[in-house]
């Protein structure tokens, strides 16, 4: 179909002034629907009232298919990136945040998140209903993956960015957002897009578009799309601003390939790095010698991605009845990837253990220097050997490596009719997500590595058995393998070995919704000759989810919660929900300029309880271009099914240093950076739903038909999150004993895992560090203990204390308590968040003979954004902290002919704090040292980042051609130094200048 009208070409216009135009015609709907009784009784997201004028009290944003068209988003997730309402924070995701190993952005997903809260506190629509979260959650938080809508599907996007439960009950926290499918379409187009960066790397992403559409003779009308995606890989080594760390000392201790070795085997001590060591040796702050490693050198920006996905629309008219069929199908496949796993001790302690003969690889004289320089003690094999060997730091070789594959159905049917002038539907949906992820590579078995480390492996992949009697070793069924060495690189047969001992773990998940409603629409009666329209429904709705990761990925009581594989997290959870509700809406137009809405629900939950949340609006025409609204709503979000059920979840939960200075000064040796700590997360029945208060006021004003102002504060209120809180448990150990376990904390207790050695004894010291000898020449032992002789289980121990000895007697490197593995906290209601901001819209189209200049400027402005820190009571503003700037805003401006258009995207971010706080001193002691911060202020700014996106189309007969260009000046993503990356993800990103060619072709 050619776009043969001006009007048509307009779809900046048209998207940005659609919610407006409900606002301002409402006054005179009635008199109009009268006169014409032709007119469209439409329904806009945000209300179950058809035809209405709710739209006025509440603000809208609109993105029609011809917006999208120009921002050249092949993809949903590329195209939310132009949204101010989700951009800034840490909610909205792509794959730029997915590792092959992380359950805070799973594997291949990306996810839209209103206002930085949080996925899951944003609520997901197709055509009005819901559709299945991903069976992989994001975190604990369930969320909808965006990738399995295509965006070629899509005819609009309405965005409704404050509390809607009272609309659509749970997880409405921040909003919705309602992707409206293309239907009623005759002809056949076909479009493909090709995007790639500007960069010598190739980047490529290829996207092929079908749209077919017929109207039969029975009154009927089927739709249908295909759409095909692929994109390619993009690294950090692929780019100049990417391809070296961003500070030298951001070093890991864990090499690839070769290994730093112990000076002494017993205890952390100094570190020296292989003799064959690929890059230079990098000086460490304690003077060490040791081969580094930067994990830019495996990052992945961008991971491939292939999607295929499908759907039809059936739409049959029959008398006072519409019957409407929607199916939407989807297949995603994507590969990611991590740093490659960190090779420990069996128990997961640092530093495995690896036989002298290890060092037979070097020449003479390295070997007998380094014998010379390392200690050697007895360690005890898997097999039940004892044998001599020292401590090494190492990862594997090899980027830990996930393909994931989900499959999404997703069918609705309803029919819609009258009863007199009363509207009625009614419809059931049905909607599935599966998806099934496999460790390809990078992923090795703790037990079989060990083995094969210590001459232990056989050839057929089994342990071999070990005869003290005879101290011989055995295979059953193959035969006993030479040592694998990780000095020794290059040689086919020690590679061999290693492949014995990769694992191949895997992951299942399912999440189904069903659900039914019914619901009845029209006029209840007049008030002051006005209508007074009511909206009336139930619903009932069941979900069900699981997650189930391979025997080898989870982690077991009866196996000291070891999981079998090295570096890998997995969640197993089950659950089901059954959730009836009931809501009602009134529109009452108090006289001819001023609206109340009126909306509540009620809700009824199965496993949790119930719910009942109203809101109330109300709209005020002074003038018949100017339109004052205002709303209050609650809402809630029920503890999603992933965290109702999650059975147990090995992760790694990272603690606050800086929000807590007893946490601090134990644990984190005086510094405020972010540490981590693998830790183990269950269930807890006892959860509350999340609340929530929001409040909007604002305006519409259209000054000039052509001319449209929109200005709108909100406000929000949330309370109860739900989350897991390492920093509070670490500050509660302190003083409650009940958390502090030494070693495996027992099934059924939950807490922080101490190193075990804090419980036992250890040879005594005197003040001038050496061991206190007995009157035989016997080392002297002494526990951990405070001045009252209480070791760290002991109820009333002072933990100074004990931490004072702990350096006293071991003389450790790192002066904190040492902390073991697998601490077990539970999810629990971690705190409240008050975020108050300001959206606003102006748009202005200047009208010239055969064209139009189209003006636009959008943005969000956050007043405050203030929530409790983890493990404190301080409240913590996040509003121009790191990953939270103050300001977003888009700057738009279009010339568009009949047959072409060409124009400019300007895209803003603010700047904001860099995380200095939370690097290591030896990083902070870098910038110093660079001029980057000074001793005295050890602050910095990362700097607004503005782009520029060149749009440009022409119309042909039936075909149409379009050039989007991004950041169109090749600007640098500002440096940030608070990550590893050396830029901030959430909202800046390294790739230059790339672009979007898109032809698209349209037959009569």
């Amino acid at each position: 179909m050619k776009k043969s009208t001006l009007m048509h070409k307009m779809g900046v216009s048209i998207g940005t002034l659609s919610y407006l135009s409900l606002c301002i015609s409402g006054a005179v709907f009635a008199q109009e629907a009268t006169e014409e009784e032709t007119v469209e009784r439409i329904q806009v997201t945000g209300s179950n009232i058809r035809g209405a004028n709710l739209e006025g009290s509440q603000p809208l944003t609109v993105l029609t298919s011809e917006d999208i068209a120009r921002t050249g988003a092949s993809t949903i997730s590329e195209l939310m990136r132009t949204v101010t309402q989700a951009r800034g924070g840490v909610g909205t995701f792509d794959t730029t945040q997915s590792g092959a190993t992380s359950t805070s952005t799973p594997p291949g997903q990306a996810a839209a998140s209103l206002r930085g809260i949080g996925p899951s506190s944003t609520l997901t629509l197709v055509n009005g209903r819901r559709i299945a979260a991903s069976s992989f959650a994001s975190g604990t938080e369930n969320f909808f993956d965006i990738n399995s809508i295509p965006a070629s599907a899509v005819e609009r996007v309405e965005i409704l960015a404050t509390g809607a439960s009272a609309i659509y009950g749970a997880d409405a926290v921040a909003g919705v957002i309602n992707y409206i499918l293309k239907n009623d379409y005759e002809g056949l187009e076909l479009q493909t897009n090709y995007e790639n960066t500007t960069n010598s790397n190739d980047h490529g992403a290829f996207n092929v578009q079908m749209l077919w559409g017929k109207n039969f003779d029975n009154g009927s009308n089927l739709t249908a799309f295909f759409d095909y995606y692929d994109r390619k890989e993009i690294r950090a080594t692929d780019f100049s601003q990417t391809r070296d760390p961003i500070l030298t000392n951001g070093y890991s201790y864990l090499p690839k390939n070769t290994p730093n070795i112990y000076f002494r085997s017993t205890q952390s001590g100094d570190e020296i790095g292989a003799p064959n060591c690929a890059t230079e040796l990098t000086t460490t702050e304690f003077g060490e010698e040791i081969c580094a490693y930067y994990g830019n050198e495996d990052d992945f920006f961008e991971t491939p991605l292939e999607t295929l996905s499908g759907g039809l629309t059936y739409t049959l008219e029959l008398d006072d009845l519409t019957w409407r069929t929607d199916v939407l199908m989807s297949r995603t496949e994507s590969t990611s990837f991590s740093t490659p796993a960190p090779i420990n001790q069996v128990d997961d302690r640092e530093g495995a253990w690896i036989g002298v003969d290890a060092l037979d690889v070097f020449d003479d004289e390295t070997r007998n220097f380094l014998l010379d320089e390392i200690y050697i003690d007895p360690f005890d094999t898997v097999a039940g050997r004892e044998l001599d060997g020292f401590r090494y730091d190492a990862r594997f070789g090899t980027p830990r490596t996930v393909d994931i594959e989900t499959d999404a159905i997703r069918l609705v049917s309803s029919v819609i009719g009258y009863i007199n002038d009363w509207e009625w539907e009614a419809g059931a949906l049905y909607s599935r997500s599966e998806s099934d992820q496999i460790a390809s590579a990078g992923i090795y078995n703790r037990y079989r590595y060990t083995a094969a480390a210590h001459g232990e492996l056989c050839s057929n992949g089994t342990i071999a058995q070990y005869d003290a009697s005879t101290d011989t070793l055995s295979c059953s069924g193959g035969e006993l393998l030479a040592a694998y060495n990780p000095f020794l690189q290059g040689d086919a047969q020690n590679d061999a070995t290693l492949a014995l001992a990769q694992a191949q773990p895997t992951r299942a998940g399912t999440s189904e919704v069903f659900g039914i409603d019914a619901k009845i629409n029209g006029e209840l009666t007049q008030w002051n000759g006005n209508p007074v329209m009511l909206a009336a429904g139930v619903e009932f709705r069941r979900e069900e989810i699981i997650d189930d990761p391979s025997i080898e990925a989870r982690a077991r009581a009866e196996n000291d919660y070891l999981v079998d594989v090295f570096g890998f997290g997995s969640s197993a959870s089950a659950a089901d929900r059954n959730q009836a509700g009931i809501f009602a809406e009134l529109l009452v137009p108090i006289n001819d300029q001023v609206d109340l809405s009126l909306a509540g629900r009620y809700d009824d939950y199965n496993d949790f309880g119930s719910t009942f949340n109203p809101k109330v609006g109300l709209t005020y025409r002074p003038i018949d271009n100017l339109v004052l609204r205002g709303s209050w709503s609650t809402a809630f979000r029920a503890p999603s099914l992933t965290q109702a059920g999650v059975q147990l979840r090995t992760t790694n939960a990272q603690f606050d240093c800086s929000a807590n200075a007893a946490v601090s000064q134990l644990f984190c040796e005086n510094e405020g950076r972010i540490r981590s700590a693998n830790v183990l997360e269950l269930g807890n029945p006892a959860l509350r739903a999340e609340e929530s208060e929001a409040l909007s006021v604002g305006l519409a004003y259209s000054p000039t038909e052509n001319t449209t102002i929109t200005l709108d504060f909100w406000q929000f209120d949330h309370e109860d999150i739900v989350d897991t809180n390492m920093t509070d448990v670490l500050a509660r150990s302190i003083d409650d004993v009940t958390l502090r376990h030494c070693g495996v904390i027992p099934e059924g207790s939950q807490g922080i895992s101490f190193d075990e050695d804090l419980c036992l004894d250890h040879p005594d010291r005197d003040e001038n560090g050496d061991f206190l000898l007995d009157a035989n020449g016997d080392r002297v032992f002494t526990f951990i203990e405070d001045s009252n002789g209480l070791i760290i289980t002991d109820d009333g121990a002072n933990l100074t204390e004990i931490l004072a000895e702990w350096d006293r007697v071991i003389q450790p490197r790192v002066v904190d308590l040492p902390l073991f593995r697998d601490h077990i906290i539970l999810l629990d209601n971690t705190g409240t968040q008050e975020l108050k901001g300001l959206d606003w819209n102006i748009t202005h189209d200047i009208e010239l003979e055969s064209s139009v200049v189209e003006l636009g400027f959008s943005g969000t402005h956050y007043l405050e954004y203030e929530r409790n820190r983890p493990g404190s009571d301080e409240i913590e503003s996040l509003a121009g902290q790191f990953r939270y700037p103050e300001t977003i805003a888009n700057f738009e401006l279009f010339y568009v002919a009949e047959d072409w258009y060409v124009g400019t995207y300007v895209f803003f971010t603010s700047s904001y704090q860099d995380d200095i706080i939370r690097l290591r001193a030896r990083e902070i002691d870098e910038l110093i040292d660079n001029g980057v911060i000074t001793e005295e202020n050890q602050e910095r700014d990362i700097s607004s980042w503005t782009t520029v996106t060149l749009s440009a189309g022409y119309y042909f007969d039936n075909a149409e051609l379009r050039l989007t260009v991004d950041n169109l000046f090749d600007r640098d993503a500002p440096v940030a130094y608070g990550t590893a990356r050396g830029f901030d993800a959430f909202n800046h990103d390294p790739y230059g200048t790339n672009y979007t060619l898109s032809f698209s072709y349209y037959f009569d």
